[in-house]
């Protein structure tokens, strides 16, 4: 954060009034499965956005970020906050949502940010940066919010106002991580509890792919899931298990319909599972969830692409590796692996040869420690 500041200083020529960080994430087991009223398990990472800002009175939002230096100040009012098709409409998305909580911001004020997330990589840099902006604005303006509340604006300005029709996860996991723990969420409930990682170790690599999670294909898959529900006569699919949904799947007549729910109600099964073999110590159960949940996304559900399966495959196949899946929304993006802690070295060291002889592409590779959630304080 004190870069940051330092930042805001050379750009707005003034101290900032508060400061703040929100952490990316990944997401272990449990893809697509938080908007359809299921479990997810995510955890926190050390990487992520970080925020300066200051109080203003004219009723101007000036937002500056060190990764879109050549945008310079995006400026908006506070009367008009309308999408402009830049980054700056995610916090400017979330002072709406803050207005529409009931918290109206008053004065306007400047924002300074800076990220050592991959732009593009499916580690949630969208929610990192709503959960910032709205946890330097309880800060700056003495809001009396708890970090659930902060997810819930964060995940209110995608869906209504960046048009992304996103579950809670990726923002309840930037808002709500722990250092050492994944988190066991109910996207329909919000109940969650923290597991234990143990002495396993991450490993994400980025496929190099970049994806849009607003792109048409995402919000495909959330109507062919409100249709199943609509077939099978229930609220959200993950109200079903999977032997009930094998009593019940002949009530889809569409088979890519029928694919879906099987991917998100089987998937919502694994998470469990997943949570339950990661308490009791079994990685490899876990890992032959993770290993399964892939394939799912790559069949069923159909947002894979042809680098991520290279990628999870190559993984699967490593001494030492527990499991490996893609990570995120898909079409693109990166791979979580787990493994024995012994065996990173020489996990980077194949999958960045493998991954160029087969696509001549060098991946970036993050091993990753499950971090703290999102902090702010006054300066």
């Amino acid at each position: 954060m004190n870069a940051t500041a330092s930042a805001f200083e050379r750009i707005y020529g003034k101290s900032p009034e508060a400061a703040g960080f929100a952490p990316g994430r990944v997401n272990l087991i449990g893809e697509h499965t938080d908007y359809n009223g299921g479990h997810v398990f995510p955890c926190a990472i050390q990487m992520g956005i970080s925020c300066a800002a200051a109080r203003r009175g004219d009723g101007k939002l000036r937002f500056y970020s060190e990764n879109f230096a050549r945008d310079g100040i995006v400026e908006y009012s506070l009367g008009d906050l309308s999408r402009r098709g830049v980054w700056a409409d995610y916090p400017a998305s979330v002072i709406r949502a803050f207005a529409a909580f009931g918290h109206p911001i008053e004065g306007g004020a400047d924002f300074c940010f800076a990220s050592d997330l991959p732009d593009g990589a499916g580690l949630s840099s969208s929610a990192a940066l709503e959960v910032v902006t709205a946890t330097v604005l309880k800060e700056l303006f003495s809001l009396p919010l708890m970090k659930q509340e902060i997810a819930r604006i964060g995940q209110f300005a995608e869906n209504r106002f960046i048009g992304v029709n996103c579950g809670i996860m990726d923002q309840f996991a930037s808002a709500m991580g722990k250092a050492g723990c994944a988190i066991l969420l109910d996207a329909g409930t919000l109940a969650y509890e923290y597991a234990p990682l143990g002495d396993a170790a991450l490993v994400i690599v980025n496929s190099g792919v970049k994806h849009s999670l607003a792109s048409s294909a995402y919000n495909d898959r959330r109507r062919e899931c409100e249709a199943a529900c609509r077939a099978l006569g229930v609220q959200t699919l993950c109200e079903l298990t999977p032997d009930e949904f094998e009593e019940k799947k002949n009530l889809i007549n569409d088979p890519v319909c029928c694919r879906r729910a099987k991917h998100v109600i089987c998937e919502n099964q694994r998470t469990l599972d997943g949570a339950a073999a990661l308490k009791r110590g079994d990685l490899a159960a876990f890992g032959a969830l993770m290993n399964a949940s892939h394939a799912s996304l790559r069949d069923d559900y159909e947002v894979s692409c042809a680098e991520l399966d290279f990628l999870a495959g190559t993984a699967q196949r490593i001494g030492g590796v527990y499991g490996s899946r893609m990570t995120g929304g898909g079409f693109g993006g990166c791979t979580v692996s787990l493994m024995e802690r012994g065996a990173v070295d020489s996990f980077v060291s194949t999958m960045k040869a493998a991954y160029f002889d087969r696509f001549g592409i060098d991946p970036d590779i993050y091993p990753i420690t499950a971090a703290d959630g999102a902090r702010g304080e006054k300066l």
